[in-house]
C-alpha cells in the first residue's frame, strides 16, 4: 500500500473520529434536554392537579352556598 494512500486513509478515518465524536456529544446534549423537559413536564402536571383540585373545592363551596342561599329565600318567602 503506497504511503500516500495510508495517509489519506488515516486523514479520513481522522475526519470520522471528530464527527462522531461531535455526533456523540450532540447526542449527550440532546438526551439531557429530554430529560429536563420530562421534569418540567411532571411538576406542570402536579401544579395543574392542585390547580384542579382548588377548583374543585371552590365548586363545592358554590354549589353549598346556593343551596343555602335557596333555603333561606324559601324561609324568607314562607314568613312574610
Amino acid at each position: 500500500m503506497p504511503e500516500e494512500e495510508l495517509a489519506l486513509r488515516v486523514a479520513r478515518l481522522e475526519h470520522q473520529v471528530v464527527d462522531l465524536t461531535e455526533r456523540s456529544a450532540a447526542a449527550t446534549a440532546a438526551r439531557m434536554l429530554s430529560a429536563g423537559a420530562d421534569r418540567d413536564v411532571a411538576e406542570v402536571r402536579a401544579e395543574l392537579r392542585v390547580h384542579t383540585g382548588t377548583l374543585n373545592a371552590l365548586r363545592e363551596n358554590r354549589n353549598d352556598l346556593r343551596e343555602e342561599i335557596c333555603r333561606g329565600f324559601a324561609t324568607v318567602g314562607t314568613s312574610l
